[in-house]
């Protein structure tokens, strides 16, 4: 009885991971698909699982090699607001990380070292006030950058998605430092450092994986954004990526072959950076999570 309740158990967990894999590969996979299937057979019925005739001149036309035809049509591809768009979330996702972590050090010593009124209610409010849907506060923020004459301006999406990230990295740093031993500290007090010079050079050496983790949260949280990015931009030269894969269209109606391309070039930065990163980011996120 015990044997066939432990296989029926085995069973249910292989068919859960199956079809949790299937309903995470499915998409990227129908994506990779609809990017080198011509015009014709991507809006054909009955659909074409793959493509008959797969091409990649999407690829090439997006990099400014060449034109792209879409129904029929010879269209050249928006090859200069891609590679800006590029640009542009390269260095909203790396100043917005960099700013993350630089405003969360001081911040993760404060809470999880010092001792002072409240300091156990801190981040449960942060993360309260972090549950407020992103579209309430759209407007508000939109009428603050346009007085200060921001809008449009990468400035104003750094500022907004390390906003939006902080409390994140906050709230996981403070779990992997209150995890690290803190007589660490106290011996480097007692050979003459100052109580925030022995958290800088000992604790945060420790908290390498743990600072790798919140970074590349607040990297993909940078890279992703899209409903702030949308409202805040209105040209070429500050749009992100999402914004301009999302206006991947003609005048002879919306490219979903030049959407789902874009689509697949915006997801290789993410995925490389989760593989080089791997290690620490798993160890990180749940030495933070368990631990604190």
């Amino acid at each position: 009885m015990r044997d066939r309740r432990t296989i029926l158990q085995t069973l249910v967990i292989y068919v859960g991971a199956l079809l949790l894999f299937v309903e995470t590969v499915a998409p990227v996979l129908w994506m990779v698909i609809s990017s080198i299937s011509p015009g014709t057979e991507l809006l054909s019925h009955p659909i074409h699982w793959w493509p008959e005739n797969p091409t990649f001149e999407r690829y090439t036309s997006v990099f400014g090699i060449g034109e792209v035809s879409f129904r029929g049509n010879a269209v050249a591809a928006p090859a200069a607001a891609f590679l800006k768009a590029l640009l542009n979330s390269c260095i909203i996702a790396i100043s917005a990380t960099v700013l993350c972590i630089f405003l969360a050090v001081p911040a993760v010593y404060a809470i999880a070292r010092l001792d002072f009124k409240g300091r156990r209610h801190l981040v449960p409010m942060m993360i309260a006030f972090q549950m407020l849907p992103a579209i309430a506060t759209v407007v508000p923020l939109f009428a603050i950058f346009r007085q200060l004459h921001l809008t449009d301006t990468l400035f104003a999406l750094i500022i907004t998605d390390t906003g939006v990230s902080l409390t994140y990295v906050i709230w996981l740093l403070v779990s992997y430092v209150r995890a690290l031993p803190i007589e660490l500290e106290e011996a480097a007090r007692i050979d003459g450092r100052s109580s925030f010079g022995a958290y800088f050079h000992i604790t945060l050496r420790l908290a390498v994986p743990g600072i790798i983790a919140a970074g590349t949260v607040a990297f993909l949280n940078a890279w992703n954004e899209f409903l702030f990015a949308l409202v805040l931009t209105f040209t070429a030269d500050s749009k992100p990526m999402p914004v301009v894969v999302s206006e991947f269209s003609t005048r002879f109606g919306i490219d979903y072959g030049m959407m789902m391309t874009g689509g697949v070039l915006a997801s290789l930065p993410p995925v490389l950076l989760a593989m080089a990163f791997q290690k620490y980011l798993v160890s990180g996120l749940a030495s933070g999570a368990v631990k604190g």
